[in-house]
């Protein structure tokens, strides 16, 4: 704060990015963080901010385009929680697929699969409208494409584009319309233990999206069973007839792709039976398209232990 800086640049990836977010609205306060993180603290933040330019290595958060910096602290009363303002969106967002070709293959899968969640949770989220459900299917087609074409063969170009772009238009759609059980799961597990967002994500999605799909099924919701099909539709499966098969369809797609990308369960983070309950506790599921009990988000960590 004494230096008198103007402009702050987080070149990075989505923890880089909300750092710098962060960094550039409390250059303007004189408190500590925390008195105004969500659930944290009780303060709220004026909204001012830094000259903020965004420049992602990763295609992954999307936060070069979303008005909140996740901000946590790891440990028995650890959080996940958001510093927000609508304000905090970046001033300048600098995409460069190029700068995302030298990422490893893990780290690759890791972060598109978090912003395909972004995308699909967006889609399907109570508050979801017209504008984002047409940014959210464009930014599915993309990963759907791009997704696998960059994990086995990282220099092409082509296929980085599609999930610098996938990405992208999963922090637009996000912050107009809010996530669903897979991020609420993030925000309580990523509190807790040292687990990548991105993989935390990626290994929950179609276990989520079963119980999300089994339920409306169950209460034949079909407004949102219509919109999981139509995903299923844009990733390749169309010779389902019923809405209700190509729903069901949809997570054995995403398994299929966490198999090939070899994504880790929870027990490779030492997230163990013993912890199912305290994780529940702490997991908020409002904008997701179908109210979850305790008992449903209890079957969805038990498949992916």
């Amino acid at each position: 704060r004494a230096k008198g800086i103007d402009v702050v640049a987080g070149i990075g990836g989505g923890s880089v990015m909300d750092a710098a977010k962060a960094i550039s609205a409390m250059l303007t306060v004189n408190d500590s963080v925390k008195e105004y993180i969500e659930g944290i603290g009780s303060r709220k933040h004026p909204g001012t901010k830094k000259f903020l330019i965004a420049v992602p290595t990763t295609a992954g958060t999307g936060s070069e385009a979303t008005k909140n910096a996740v901000l946590s602290e790891i440990g028995e009363k650890g959080y996940k929680k958001s510093l927000r303002h609508d304000n905090f969106v970046p001033d300048v967002a600098l995409i460069d697929p190029e700068l995302t070709l030298s990422l490893p293959p893990e780290v690759t899968a890791a972060t598109a699969l978090d912003a395909i969640t972004q995308l699909i949770e967006a889609y399907t989220a109570t508050s979801a409208n017209p504008l984002t459900d047409a940014l959210a299917i464009s930014g599915i087609e993309h990963m759907s494409s791009s997704l696998l074409r960059a994990y086995r063969h990282p220099d092409d170009i082509e296929a980085r584009t599609g999930l610098a772009y996938g990405a992208l238009m999963s922090g637009i759609c996000l912050a107009q319309s809010g996530l669903g059980i897979v991020h609420g799961f993030a925000s309580s597990i990523g509190g807790l233990f040292e687990i990548p967002h991105g993989v935390l994500c990626g290994t929950l999605l179609a276990a989520c999206l079963r119980k999300n799909i089994n339920l409306l099924i169950q209460q034949k919701e079909y407004a949102f069973l219509e919109k999981y099909a139509r995903i299923s539709n844009v990733l390749g499966q169309e010779k389902y007839k019923t809405v209700e098969d190509r729903a069901r369809h949809l997570p054995e797609i995403i398994d299929q792709w966490l198999t090939e990308m070899k994504i880790p369960r929870l027990s490779a983070y030492n997230i163990r039976q013993e912890d199912i309950v305290r994780i529940v506790n702490l997991t908020e599921n409002k904008s997701n398209p179908v109210r979850l009990t305790h008992s449903d988000m209890a079957d969805i960590l038990r498949e992916r232990l």
